[in-house]
This record gives C-alpha cells, structure tokens and sequence, in this order.
C-alpha cells in the first residue's frame, strides 16, 4: 500500500570574535537544517514535493526527465546543496517498508559522509521523525534554535538518510559529526553499480532502530538530494519514486 506516499599572539577583538562565532554557529546550523531534509505521479513531481533551500547554499537544480525508460526526477549538483522535499502535514506513523530507487553518473572520490568538511553524496534519501525535543541535550537545542532562526522552521527531531557513499562499506551507520540527531546508513558503496538503477527497499522502523537505538516517532518528511558543496565539485544522479508504507514483497 502506498500512503497519501571544529596559539593566538594576542587577544583578538571583539568583532573577530563575533565573527568567529558567527560562522561557527551558522556552519553548525547548516548542517542540521539540511536535513530537515507513497509514490506519486509522476513520482515526486506534485503532492507537496517541492525545492527545500539551504541558507548560503546554491541549489541543486532538478528538473523532470526520462531515465532508460523510467520518469525519474534528475538532479545536477554544481558546488551546491537543496533538497526535493516533501513535508507531511499531518504527520503520519513511522512506517515500516519503504521503497525508492537511483540511477548515480559517477561519484565524488573525495567524498565521504563521515567527515564533515568532505560530506557529500551523488545520491540520498532523507527521512525527517518528530519525537519528544525535551530529550535533547543542551547543544542540539542551540543548534536546532539557530536552524529555525535561519530557515524559518525547526528541523525533525532525528534524520534518518540512505546514502551512496565512495568507499564506506554497506550497512555502515554515520552519525553526523556535529549533531547525533542525523544518522546516515550507507545501502551503496563504490563504482560497482554506476550508471544503473539501483532499486532498494528497506525496513525504515528497524534501520532506525539500529541507527539510533530508541523507537522512531512519527514521520515528518520525505526528501531526495543530491550535494557537492563541501568539496566544491560536481554530481548527477535521476531519482525515481520514494514510497512508505508499502508491503514486503
């Protein structure tokens, strides 16, 4: 079934200092409204899916096409991160299977989604939760603070993402160096399936499990995106459908 789918010579000054916080903060806050990040049909092109812009950030652009015979929504990234997002209001219940596809052009070697200043990926999907933010510690209530400051509305609670990394192995669970409240499990790994559909499905309530350790809260967002900001080169990768909720098969 698919549902409605980081020794000084001398003190510095104070307006060095704001600047320094400044950025420190920003680039923290970045991260984590990144990912504040069902078929449709076409898939994800209606139905609420829309570009979701990170501030500073240029946009991946994505654009509707055709991919060895599949409708699949293609994404250039040129040194830029955004997402194709898709908010669900109301929430839904976290769902158990859930389906999606990607067709990678190459990858980024110096990537990897480990490491902070090298975190890009041709290829994600993002899964945002909502849960009780009286759990959170004293930093991640800063950090979400400032995203909502800077974006307008308060990232999900913890991001669960599936991504295609260059060297991890699969089934690696990531988290994010500067907020555990993001977790990456990489179901892609390396050059050996480029340029082919890659179709996967995943049990989403068990792998956030695993990443997380504590159940998952109900579901928030939906998104694909494609980045190549933080080691400033390229990627192109087509997404097909993402859908939740569907059977075993």
């Amino acid at each position: 079934m698919i549902p409605n789918s980081d020794r000084p010579a001398a003190p510095p000054t104070a307006s060095a200092t704001r600047a320094v916080a400044l950025g420190l903060a920003v680039g923290a806050a970045l991260c984590v409204s990144l990912l504040a990040g069902c078929a449709t049909t076409p898939p994800l092109a209606a139905d609420g899916w829309q570009q979701q812009t990170l501030p500073g950030k240029p946009n991946t652009h994505y654009r509707w096409t055709q991919k060895e015979g599949r409708t699949a929504l293609q994404a250039d990234s040129q040194q830029s991160a955004s997402l194709w997002r898709k908010r669900l209001d109301p929430a839904e219940p976290a769902p158990q299977q859930v389906r999606f596809s990607w067709w990678v052009q190459d990858l980024i070697p110096q990537a990897s989604v480990a490491q902070a200043h090298l975190e890009d990926s041709p290829a994600r999907v993002v899964f945002g939760f909502d849960g009780d933010r009286q759990r959170l510690s004293a930093r991640n209530r800063n950090l979400f603070d400032l995203a909502e400051t800077l974006t307008g509305e308060a990232p999900p609670f913890a991001t669960l993402m599936y991504v295609w990394d260059p060297a991890l192995p699969v089934g690696t669970v990531v988290v994010n160096p500067r907020t555990d409240r993001i977790r990456k499990i990489v179901v892609d790994s390396g050059p050996q399936h480029l340029r082919s559909w890659r179709d996967h499905q995943r049990n989403l309530a068990e792998d956030f499990r695993r990443a997380f350790n504590e159940e998952p809260g109900a579901l928030v967002s939906v998104a694909v995106m494609s980045d190549s900001d933080n080691t400033k080169s390229q990627a192109r990768s087509w997404f097909g459908p993402v859908q939740w909720g569907v059977a075993k098969p």
